[in-house]
């Protein structure tokens, strides 16, 4: 699924995954009084990532209670793949499953938390966390990706100053005019004069 922010103009799609009757109905008590009324439960984790496609929530919440180790590693992976705020509730943890928590890209990982009252503040941090990471991610692709490009144009430079006999300045102002003709961004041009020279190298 593609990443999406939740929106705040529509009432949040909540997916609910939890074994046990009586704790889902806790969580779902806690969203209700919340305000959340679109809430789907899933009991079981047969085919989990595709009925989470099938949904598309906004919103995951996971409830564990004292989940072994594939279960929580199967629900790690969950959260690796969807892109979407994923609060998990346990009972119990350890240091190395909190590591692997956040790793996992789990925006809340709730240790004995399970009361009616902490599911809204609860449910506003996983998605503020979440939102928050996925800025940083896109700032960071934003970063690398400019930095690429800044390394292509380099390169296309130091091809056409050598083939060209030209200086740097001289180089650079051909690529932006081939771009301002073309109606492509510089980088484009550049990749094109790389590619062009790995073909004729």
């Amino acid at each position: 699924m593609p990443e999406r922010p939740p929106a705040s103009d529509r009432p949040l799609k909540i997916v609910l995954i939890d074994e046990s009757p009586v704790r889902a109905t806790i969580l779902e008590e806690g969203l209700r009084a919340a305000g959340h009324d679109s809430i789907m439960l899933i009991s079981d984790h047969v085919n989990l990532l595709e009925r989470i496609y099938a949904i598309d929530p906004d919103v995951i919440l996971i409830d564990l209670e004292n989940p072994s180790r594939d279960v929580l590693e199967q629900m790690f992976q969950v959260s690796r793949a969807v892109r979407r705020p994923v609060g998990m509730f346990v009972d119990q943890t350890d240091a190395i499953s909190i590591d692997r928590a956040i790793d996992a890209g789990v925006s809340a990982y709730v240790v004995d938390g399970l009361k009616k009252e902490r599911i809204k503040p609860i449910l506003d941090t996983t998605i503020s966390r979440f939102n928050a990471f996925s800025r940083l991610r896109t700032e960071l692709e934003q970063a690398k990706g400019q930095l690429e490009e800044r390394k292509i144009i380099d390169r296309a430079k130091g091809i056409l100053m050598r083939s060209k006999s030209i200086d740097e300045e001289q180089a650079y102002a051909l690529l932006r005019k081939v771009a301002m003709n073309e109606k492509k961004k510089i980088s484009e041009i550049a990749q094109s004069v790389v590619t062009a020279a790995e073909l004729l190298g």
